[in-house]
């Protein structure tokens, strides 16, 4: 007995579904000395980052390292992209502190903050993970561009107020940037600054800002944190007052199950949810960019699940949420990474480091570290952008501005919920209240055009072109009838009116209830609704409503043209120019040498309804449309196109 070909190709063996895997038997000789070089310039820049963002967080210098190892280890094996390089990030920093610290209790314990940040780290790797599963990295996109400028500009100021005085050698204990603002002039006042840690941290950055825009291949955080190390031991800025990172813990990172109460769970998933979507438009964002430079193409989803794996290892070994790091990405790039081995390299490198030179950064002055967040902070905003939606668009420069106030006054985790409400509520807006306008005939232009545009466009005396530029749906219905009852209540009342209808994307049963009360209404005062260039899918879905049967079939048109050409027949009217009915002496009189009419004929007698030929002969249009070259009319604003 034969065996049949079933045609199917054998199946793959699950684990070559894993990325890392893949990259393994894919890998080519010629990168490993890349990848190594590019690991150990990594390594100086992960290392003082990781401290100063676990700082930021509110957690231990060490818990920064821990998280940096794990989540580059757990990101090589199920991440997608070669290159992108993940760690402790700046902008999750007080995300993750303003979840964690209200928790934690009065005496500040380090261990119990080290724990909910686990937790809060676990959890967001459920989300990212299950966000993978379910495909669902559209979610990324309810942050619009001026809302996240308004966030990422708060947080940038959050974080600047917060860590000056860490910088200038002080503490100051208050739960949000207006307290840290009166807390720090209050400091000042009391002359609370040290110079020695003033010094460190001022230089620190100007130094970190000018090699970054001068050498912008050396690694100005490394050059700063070994010059502050070489200060701090050589004048001894300890005993000055300047604060120090003191003895790491040695060895690996230990495997811990953190132990959290049952009442912070809730508190900790709210902060994840937020954390989850900032670190997944950054994801996202960094893997388009880089990948546009690299040839490679995105995978959102598998995106998700490589950060939901990182974010879990970390929670496993006393880390916290992380996040991809474009600033970290670029200079692996630049050092010639061409695969995950880079961060494997830099992992490993910072465990050797651990283990056989845990002092290696005892004389770290904390300054130091505020410098390089502070620094990390100025390329979080973006100012000009914010500028240019002032100028470009103002509304949106609102929108940019309301997520600024509820970051800056309400903080971070409000912050982003209010900048995401911001973006889903401005779509809604658009929607609700969408731009409608009335279109005539511009001399020497096809097409039809807005009259807000072009004043002086033609008119058919006794037809009214209307495009509504939105899917007809519940929130604009009644906004669609009134402004089309508008219409008809014109004196002269029109006969036609013709609804542009290609922006009409959908309409919903709603909509389509209101579009044949309308329809009656019109009817009852001797007023016909036109539809012209009604998508193909719209139109099934108008029959199915039963609208086509009320409405009638003769009032759908395929084309504007179609639907004007019709109207001229059946009333032989013709083009004039709105201005050519302006009383002389009135504004928007005609010069005397403009042209108030379209048509170049004479006047013909109108077609009567009862004459066969004004239905269907097209040659009895008393002035056909003349086809003039569109490659002349560059950048015109057409109504009608391809359907």
């Amino acid at each position: 007995m034969t065996s049949q070909h079933t045609g199917r190709r054998p199946s793959s063996p699950w684990w070559r579904a894993v990325p890392g895997i893949r990259a393994v038997s894919s890998y080519r000789r010629e990168w490993l000395v890349k990848d190594l070089v590019a690991g150990v310039v990594l390594t100086m820049l992960l290392v003082p980052q990781g401290m100063a963002y676990a700082e930021l967080a509110g957690l231990p210098p060490i818990t920064g390292l821990y998280t940096t190892i794990l989540c580059l280890l757990g990101y090589a094996v199920c991440g997608p992209s070669r290159i992108l390089v993940l760690g402790p990030d700046s902008s999750l920093g007080p995300m993750i502190a303003a979840t964690v610290l209200p928790l934690v209790a009065a005496d500040g314990d380090p261990d119990r903050a080290v724990a909910l940040a686990s937790v809060l780290a676990l959890m967001v790797a459920a989300v990212m993970i299950l966000a993978s599963v379910a495909k669902l990295g559209f979610i990324a996109d309810l942050i619009s561009k001026p809302t996240m400028i308004g966030y990422m500009n708060g947080l940038a100021l959050t974080i600047l107020i917060g860590q000056l005085p860490k910088l200038l050698g002080f503490k100051v204990e208050a739960d949000d940037l207006i307290g840290e603002c009166v807390g720090l002039v209050r400091e000042l006042g009391d002359g609370a600054a040290v110079p020695a840690a003033a010094a460190v941290g001022g230089g620190g950055i100007v130094l970190i800002l000018v090699l970054q825009r001068v050498l912008p291949k050396v690694p100005a955080v490394l050059v700063m944190v070994v010059l502050a190390i070489a200060a701090a031991t050589v004048f001894d800025l300890g005993e000055h007052g300047v604060s120090l990172v003191g003895e790491l813990p040695e060895g690996f990172p230990p495997f811990t199950i953190p132990d959290v109460r049952l009442a912070d769970l809730a508190p900790l998933f709210g902060g994840a949810l937020g954390i989850a979507l900032v670190s997944l438009a950054d994801t996202i964002s960094n893997a388009s960019a880089f990948a546009a430079r690299t040839g490679q193409e995105v995978r959102g989803n598998q995106e998700m699940a490589g950060v939901g794996a990182a974010n879990l290892a970390a929670g496993l070994f006393q880390g916290f949420p992380v996040s991809t790091s474009g600033s970290r990405t670029a200079v692996a790039e630049r050092a010639g990474a061409r695969s995950q081995l880079t961060g494997v390299v830099g992992a490993a490198l910072i465990v050797l480091m651990l283990v056989l030179a845990p002092g290696l950064f005892r004389n770290l002055p904390q300054p130091a570290l505020a410098a390089v967040v502070i620094t990390a902070s100025l390329s979080l905003a973006d100012v000009p952008g914010a500028v240019r939606l002032w100028r470009q668009r103002r509304a949106e420069f609102l929108l940019c501005l309301a997520a600024f106030v509820g970051v800056a006054l309400l903080g971070v985790l409000p912050g982003i919920a209010i900048a995401v409400a911001l973006s889903v509520l401005n779509v809604f807006r658009r929607a609700w209240w969408p731009y409608n306008t009335v279109l005539g005939r511009v001399k020497d232009l096809e097409g039809f055009h807005d009259v807000r545009s072009y004043p002086g466009a033609g008119r058919l005396p006794g037809l009214v072109i209307y495009r509504f530029d939105a899917p007809l749906v519940f929130v604009n219905a009644k906004a669609f009838r009134d402004e089309v009852r508008r219409l008809a209540d014109a004196d002269p009342r029109p006969a036609w009116i013709v609804i542009a209808a290609e922006p009409m994307t959908d309409v919903d049963t709603t909509a389509a209830d209101v579009l044949e009360e309308l329809d009656a209404v019109l009817d009852a005062r001797g007023v016909r609704l036109v539809f012209a260039e009604l998508k193909d899918p719209v139109r099934r879905k108008l029959e199915r409503y039963g609208l086509t049967g009320a409405i009638g079939a003769r009032d759908f048109f395929p084309t504007v043209e179609a639907a004007v050409a019709a109207f001229r027949l059946r009333t032989g009217a013709r083009w004039t120019s709105p201005a050519a009915a302006t009383p002389a002496g009135s504004p928007g009189r005609p010069e005397p040498d403009a042209e108030p009419e379209l048509d170049a004929e004479p006047d013909s007698e109108p077609a009567s309804e009862s004459d066969p030929k004004s239905e269907s002969d097209p040659e009895s249009d008393p002035d056909p449309e003349s086809d003039p070259d569109p490659d002349s009319t560059p950048g015109a604003d057409r109504s009608t196109g391809e359907r």
